[in-house]
């Protein structure tokens, strides 16, 4: 797997996780300097090469000057997440996001925040490529992602270990008239089709964002990143 851009390599290498070769622009300065140096300490390979090669390397056509090789990204346990511990508990469940776009935001959002986790079914959603990880910047390495056989599979797990478990959809309840802050799992649904409509049966209960203008939704990220630091409000 290859990740690409500043941020996301130092993040990989931040994370500790095992780097093949790193490939890096020539004159590296600057972030790409800091790059290269925590790869020698850590005793990763660095092969310098001009842009041009790099382009040809790049998979995203963002490399921004650091391409590093991978092996393939490392799920968390889904039982990780569904195990007792202090304080409360959050847990994002992704429910039909196909788009890289959209995971690595949510990445981003749930490790800003931080999540205990994210859980994506194995069908029918989009997984933790190279290029997600450069979209969510880095945070699905510093992330707990568990992947399971699907979504309803999940939410029932879930509930039987304590969570309640709430759909984000544009028709449901006020989330700020709701209590979020004991165990809990968003579910957000893709772009086009939203939380199915059995997952929204299964749920404890459907919450809503008020929305004011022409528009009908919000982008799923952004929706949970409003959600998820509703739920924080309330816990401090």
């Amino acid at each position: 797997m290859k990740v690409e851009g500043k941020n996301a390599v130092l993040e990989v290498l931040k994370a500790g996780r095992t780097v093949d070769k790193l490939l890096l622009q020539k004159g590296a300065e600057g972030a790409l300097g800091r790059i290269f140096a925590m790869a020698r300490e850590q005793g990763v390979r660095v092969q310098f090469a001009d842009a041009k090669a790099l382009a040809r390397e790049s998979e995203t056509g963002r490399h921004q000057g650091a391409i590093a090789y991978v092996s393939d990204y490392a799920y968390a346990d889904f039982a990780e997440l569904l195990a007792p511990k202090a304080g409360p508990r959050l847990v994002i469940v992704c429910d039909g996001v196909e788009d890289v776009h959209n995971l690595g935001s949510i990445l981003r959002v749930a490790e800003c925040a931080g999540a205990d986790g994210v859980v994506i079914p194995k069908n029918k959603s989009a997984q933790v490529t190279g290029a997600v990880v450069r979209i969510s910047e880095g945070a699905a390495e510093h992330l707990r992602v568990a992947r399971v056989p699907g979504v309803n599979f999940a939410v029932e797990r879930l509930q039987e270990s304590g969570y309640w478990v709430y759909g984000l959809e544009a028709d449901g309840e006020s989330i700020y008239q709701t209590d979020l802050t004991g165990d809990i799992a968003l579910v957000v649904g893709g772009e086009d089709s939203g939380v199915s409509a059995l997952t929204r049966k299964k749920c404890d209960k459907v919450l809503s964002l008020p929305l004011r203008g022409k528009v009908n939704s919000l982008n799923a990220s952004v929706a949970l990143g409003i959600a998820v630091y509703e739920a924080l409000r309330q816990r401090s």
